[in-house]
């Protein structure tokens, strides 16, 4: 009878999960899908992420050495945990960036379905639906995005160099995300937690807009039989990344740059503060040599192959946990 009673309970709870499930908005479940899969593609990837800041903004202490230097080298001053310094900001900005990013991709999509029939159903929906949701998720999320950078720009002990260079020009040390924040916001405000935003926009516009397009584009000529392959995402989603990231990357080192300039004394690069995109590629290119526009480019490519990857796959694969309808 116990028994009986136990199992008709677990029914019972089934179907109310399974109701709840049912009457929970397809955007909250595409926000969802969305986040797992910012949080999981982000992590995996955080040791390589923070050596990219670093070949990006340290360019005295690290811009002569390689991947695995660096690694070596962030091990020894800052031990494992150094690895992931800045990720706890990282996460917490792609949970909800990634969030609006696929949620609003969809929306977007439809959107343009319904009110724009001459752009037919083809990759071109595709790109305007990425580029116009990543513009979105980047203004709603960037101040944590500058939180991540600055955490991940600081290094505990550092070599001889370093040290001049912090007893000519102190830097302000930052112990979490709020104490980021507190700082960055008294020396200039709200338009200070956003600076940098102008590149990373020019940045993200394409590379979103490409990443979908090349992820759709190739699934949509893939055999019906393949397309739930787990093999054929990963494959997609990291063509879509590298390619996108290949066009786009000299405008993620202007946002790095800017993001960490007033850490820096003005005179570290040797040439001037920058001030906005244009200024701050041309000066880059001027001072620093074309080079540094693609400083951390080798590492990006090892890191964007399993994170756009990973990114597409978890959120398919949620999609399909979570009873999402099909796309139109």
């Amino acid at each position: 009878m116990d028994s009986s009673s136990q199992g008709s309970a677990a029914v019972a709870a089934a179907r109310v999960d399974l109701c709840a499930l049912d009457l929970m908005p397809v955007f909250a479940k595409e926000m969802i899908a969305g986040g797992v899969a910012g949080a999981f593609s982000k992590t995996a990837i955080a040791p390589l992420e923070r050596v990219k800041i670093l070949l990006q903004t340290r360019t005295n202490e690290f811009g002569s050495l390689g991947v695995l230097e660096s690694l070596k080298k962030v091990r020894q001053h800052d031990g494992i945990k150094g690895f992931y310094k800045g990720n706890g900001a990282s996460v917490l900005r792609i949970i909800p960036y990634a969030a609006l990013h696929f949620m609003a991709y969809e929306r977007y999509r439809c959107w343009i379905l319904n009110n724009c029939p001459s752009l037919g159903t083809g990759p071109l929906v595709d790109l305007l639906a990425g580029s116009a949701s990543g513009g979105t998720a980047v203004l709603c999320t960037y101040p944590l995005d500058l939180a991540r950078t600055k955490l991940a720009f600081q290094v505990n002990s550092s070599d001889q160099l370093s040290g001049a260079l912090k007893r000519a020009s102190p830097q302000p040390t930052y112990g979490g995300i709020m104490d980021v924040f507190r700082g960055v916001y008294s020396e200039g405000g709200v338009r200070a937690l956003y600076r940098g935003v102008g590149p990373t926009l020019m940045g993200i516009l394409p590379y979103a807009g490409l990443k979908f397009y090349i992820y759709e584009g190739l699934k949509a000529h893939v055999p019906d039989d393949y397309k739930n392959s787990v093999t054929l995402k990963l494959s997609c989603g990291a063509a879509a990344g590298l390619f996108g990231q290949t066009l786009t990357y000299p405008l993620d080192v202007v946002r790095r740059q800017m993001q960490v300039q007033n850490q820096q004394q003005h005179g570290q690069f040797g040439g001037p503060r920058i001030t906005g995109t244009f200024q701050g590629l041309i000066a880059i290119k001027q001072i620093q040599g074309w080079r540094q526009l693609f400083a951390g480019l080798s590492l990006n490519y090892i890191k964007v192959v399993p994170s756009v990857a990973i990114g597409f796959t978890a959120y398919d694969t949620m999609k399909h946990l979570l009873k999402i309808p099909p796309r139109e």
